[in-house]
């Protein structure tokens, strides 16, 4: 039977995610606008924002973290562009955006001594595989794949190149094993439900001195540059932006840090993250129709959660009969206000995905399964 009640909000996207509970936009009033982002009190709001991050992440002494142009893909763009060239590279993807950052190191970047590592839809590459006298670059949550690394154990700890992570559907939901990792990158639009936009850098000392010892062989747009006469721009990781940033932004990414500190902390926000891929999988286990895609429990992501039409009869289907039926499935939810852009990736298998990122309460998302379940039926008795 079609349910009567809904969730209090219905925002399931994987990006831009749902804003934190209880938030209006009157929480941007104390923004910054019509002001220089270069003026004191501009670059004190852009180092707070550093500094917030810094504590709720738990980023290790020493470590750099920059407010960079362009969300997570110039961050990354940044890195991969600055860094790469000096050691071979090997890269791990098994999702699309994985499958981005080879395509730049392979086809535009064309480094000839880099190899490739990969893993179909649901799964991760051997993670044996990688040496880590090259450089190594690799997602932590595959984000189009709902398939997240266990664990930084594989990683050596006494690597001789640089591990460079995407882990912008990680951080603040998964504990990130910081003295395996000398690149990090995430955007605000994640799991703190910030704007688009704006990326974040964090570096090693190791990923610095790479920085100040090494130049790449390729032309380096303004957009990317982190060193001046050889040495880090540390004014960049103070809030000396390289480009001009959004102040209505930056004071959306304070509401959501205060918010992360008041539910506890990094400790907080991975408990939810995990309550929710805990009512999900409770869920998944009484809906005969449906499985998650990722196929080892425990590289299930609590963030980006995606999943499988596994009915025998609709995957009996062809390929474009299973794609309709889930834009039905979508469109049906949709109708009713029940869940938003559940939908897969449009490079990922057809499939729903559910955020469940901190700022998820996990009753929204038990609201939201009986209308996934009716939403299936309906497709399945329409077609």
């Amino acid at each position: 039977m079609k349910p009567t009640a809904r969730p209090v909000n219905p925002n399931f996207s994987s990006g831009p995610c749902s804003k934190r509970p209880g938030w209006t936009v009157d929480c941007l009033g104390s923004a910054l606008v019509g002001r220089s982002h270069r003026a004191k009190v501009g670059k004190a709001r852009l180092k707070e924002v550093i500094d917030r991050s810094k504590a709720v992440l738990r980023v290790p002494e020493g470590y750099r973290l920059g407010i960079v142009p362009a969300s997570d893909t110039g961050a990354v763009e940044m890195a991969l562009w600055s860094l790469l060239g000096a050691r071979p590279v090997d890269a791990m993807a098994w999702e699309s955006f994985g499958e981005g950052w080879v395509t730049d190191i392979v086809k535009q970047l064309k480094l000839s001594d880099a190899r490739v590592m990969k893993a179909d839809y649901g799964l991760l590459p051997d993670l044996s595989a990688p040496d880590f006298s090259h450089d190594v670059v690799f997602t932590w949550n595959g984000t189009t794949s709902g398939v997240r690394l266990p664990n930084g154990d594989w990683i050596a700890p006494d690597r001789e190149g640089l591990t460079i992570c995407d882990a912008t559907s990680a951080v603040y939901a998964m504990d990130m094993p910081w003295d395996k990792l000398d690149v990090v990158t995430y955007s605000w639009q994640k799991v703190l439900g910030g704007e688009g936009g704006h990326g974040i850098l964090i570096l090693s000392t190791r990923a610095v001195e790479r920085l100040e010892t090494y130049q790449p062989a390729w032309p380096m747009p303004k957009i990317f540059r982190m060193t001046k006469g050889g040495k880090l721009n540390e004014a960049i990781f103070e809030g000396d932006t390289i480009n001009t940033p959004s102040m209505l932004c930056v004071e959306d990414a304070l509401d959501g840090l205060k918010w992360a500190e008041s539910v506890g902390g990094l400790p907080g926000l991975i408990a939810r993250s995990e309550a929710n891929l805990a009512a999900v999988a409770r869920w998944v286990e009484g809906a005969p129709w449906v499985d998650f895609l990722a196929q080892v429990p425990a590289t299930r992501s609590c963030t980006s959660m995606c999943l499988k039409v596994v009915d025998p009869t609709f995957a009996a289907r062809p390929a474009e009969q299973q794609a309709a039926g889930i834009k039905k499935i979508v469109s049906l939810l949709d109708g009713e206000n029940a869940a938003y852009d559940v939908g897969s990736y449009r490079d990922a298998p057809a499939g729903l995905r559910l955020w469940g990122g901190a700022t998820i309460e996990t009753s929204d998302l038990e609201a939201a399964f009986p209308w996934l379940d009716w939403a299936f039926e309906e497709m399945m008795a329409g077609a």
